[in-house]
């Protein structure tokens, strides 16, 4: 299932999730139980308001680590049938085990998503053989495409780039989510490879694209999604300057909506719109009135309007 369009290919560059993934909050009740059916809604809203072409449900900004394996099954077949007819639903199944990692991906599977996100196995420090045996068995285990997450600030190990070389011969590995920040590392993995990039990182979206980067993979596109991929198709166009202008404009909340865990701020916004979010599990914490303050500020000075 794909959702390119005819002008998708303008560089020559695959896009097997299309150009716009927003990485979804997990709506919570009052009580911080799973809210379904606002994960219908909002999943809905990201999809037909804010014009992604998949949606990351169960990624670290959903809150993975604190939702049960059940939980996760039960939000993918949820989102797969609000919005799996016209944008692709990736499941975030990495976890710093192997073998709960490969369930994680065949409950996925099974629920109907369409793809899978594999983060860099964290805090184990594995060393890159360690990286290429768990992706690979990951990838061996499911019939679904995999994008890479690569993202050493969190991780604590970087997929270097020879070890990315060896994982995109494997046919099921088709994109990374690349959060590395090293854009000479990324341009040498374009230029060997047919891994599509996603930006991992909303601030380097523009630059990832000039090296080969084919889209965003956001948080506060939650926010700004119709515009960021706008910014996108721009640039696939060969039109830069509006593509620039687009990035400046965009650049306040492409940053503040990091000031603090990005899930914190965007829940926070989304709760001040009245779209499903609710509060954050343990061990984050709901945002300040402080912090509320700094995100309508940057929405502000992006053009967007966060109301009091």
């Amino acid at each position: 299932m794909t959702h390119d369009h005819p002008a998708a290919h303008d560089r020559g560059l695959s896009r097997p999730f299309g150009r716009l993934l927003t990485a979804m909050v997990t709506p919570f009740t009052a009580d911080g139980s799973l809210h379904l059916d606002g994960a219908v809604q909002l999943a809905t809203h990201l999809v037909d308001a804010q014009g992604n072409d998949a949606l990351v449900i169960n990624g670290t900004t959903g809150e993975s680590p604190t939702t049960t394996d059940a939980e996760k099954e039960t939000l993918i077949r949820a989102v797969v049938e609000a919005v799996g007819d016209r944008a692709q639903v990736v499941a975030g199944v990495g976890t710093n085990d192997t073998r709960h990692t490969i369930e994680l991906a065949a409950s996925a599977e099974k629920a109907g998503a369409h793809g899978l996100l594999v983060v860099t196995p964290y805090y184990s420090k594995p060393p890159q053989q360690g990286l290429v045996r768990h992706f690979t068995a990951v990838a061996d285990g499911t019939g679904l495409p995999i994008m890479l997450y690569d993202i050493p600030h969190r991780a604590g190990v970087a997929i270097e780039t020879e070890t990315l070389v060896r994982l995109a011969a494997h046919e099921r590995i088709v994109a990374v989510k690349d959060a590395k920040g090293d854009l000479t590392a990324t341009s040498w993995v374009t230029s060997r490879t047919d891994l599509a990039f996603y930006s991992g990182e909303d601030s380097l979206t523009l630059p990832t694209l000039a090296v080969g980067g084919v889209g965003l993979v956001g948080t506060s596109t939650h926010f700004t999604g119709a515009l960021a991929k706008r910014m996108i198709e721009a640039y696939d166009a060969g039109d830069t300057g509006a593509a620039l202008a687009l990035h400046r404009r965009l650049l306040p909340l492409l940053t503040g909506i990091f000031r603090s865990p990005g899930t914190i701020l965007v829940k926070a916004g989304l709760n001040v719109l009245g779209l499903p979010a609710g509060p954050v599990r343990p061990p984050l914490v709901d945002a300040t009135d402080d912090e509320l303050a700094l995100l309508r500020a940057d929405c502000a000075a992006a053009g967007l309007d966060l109301p009091e």
